[in-house]
């Protein structure tokens, strides 16, 4: 794929509001209230059973006879995560590539990762796994465009494995973006999600237009573009409406993972507007 330098122009244009967005989203996310030492003071807080009685305020004690102990804020550094799916099925559409849509919503948000001096990361997967080193700044950004522009979908989706492998590699408190079309089995989402729970999690399906309408009808030959397999069908309504069936089941059994585990999950197809999906994403 080509990402054009207007979509750089145009996303750096809208990176304000963005920007703001992101924030509003993930301050509360990036702070939080420790009782520890070492770190910004903030506030005082009653003294209950358990609280860490090296915190206590003995000044205050000596004034109201009451145990308060001081609390702190702990400023932690987001590193955004963004994981693509580059298995051959992304290599789906008809204006626009599925792969090539994942990678413009994985590019906004390095984006704004980078407009937040933020630790970025972009890593790809198909039957196996591709990372970059955690980085900032102008020079982490022009290599991930340089890399994905580079990149062709191919094989087959290891995705349980992929991922697994990823999280072994996250140390910290992290964002993580997931992007694909989650046509997998949904056991394997769901155990990719207990894996990274304890982290701020976004699955992003990227569908193509088709697969969204399924306006089709009469006599097709499918390919699987992962196995190459073909099988001849006829589209009929009653087809149709099995397809949206399952496709309907599939996404919400993969929201109410989400919901269970604290995801979020976003479903975009390949013919909306860019940005109008980032704002959907991001608000």
């Amino acid at each position: 794929m080509t990402i054009s330098t207007e979509f750089l122009h145009q996303l750096d244009k809208f990176s304000i509001i963005l920007n703001k967005r992101v924030t509003s989203n993930f301050i509360g996310e990036r702070k939080s209230k420790l009782t520890g030492r070492g770190l910004l003071f903030s506030d005082h807080g009653r003294y209950t059973f358990g609280d860490d009685f090296r915190t206590i305020d003995w000044k205050i004690y000596g004034r109201t006879e009451n145990l308060y102990i001081k609390r702190y804020e702990e400023d932690r550094n987001l590193t955004v995560n963004v994981i693509i799916d580059f298995s051959a099925s992304m290599n789906f559409g008809e204006k626009i590539k599925k792969y090539e849509f994942a990678s413009m919503i994985s590019l906004g948000f390095c984006h704004v990762a980078l407009k937040n001096n933020e630790k970025f990361v972009l890593s790809t997967f198909s039957e196996k796994l591709a990372r970059f080193k955690p980085k900032r700044g102008v020079k982490q950004l022009a290599a991930v465009v340089q890399y994905l522009n580079s990149k062709v979908p191919k094989g087959k989706t290891n995705f349980e494995e992929s991922l697994s492998k990823h999280k072994e590699l996250i140390k910290d408190y992290s964002l993580i973006v997931i992007i694909s079309d989650f046509f997998y089995d949904l056991e394997e989402i769901k155990t990719i999600l207990l894996k990274f729970k304890k982290n701020k999690i976004k699955l992003i399906q990227v569908i193509d237009k088709q697969e969204k309408n399924f306006d089709l009808d009469g006599n097709y030959e499918l390919i699987d573009l992962e196995t190459e397999e073909s099988m001849k069908t006829y589209i009929d309504p009653l087809l149709k409406k099995k397809y949206f069936n399952q496709l309907e089941y599939h996404n919400n059994q993969i929201k109410k993972y989400c919901d269970s585990t604290g995801a979020e999950f976003y479903s975009v197809h390949s013919g909306e507007d860019i940005f109008e999906v980032f704002y959907k994403i991001l608000r």
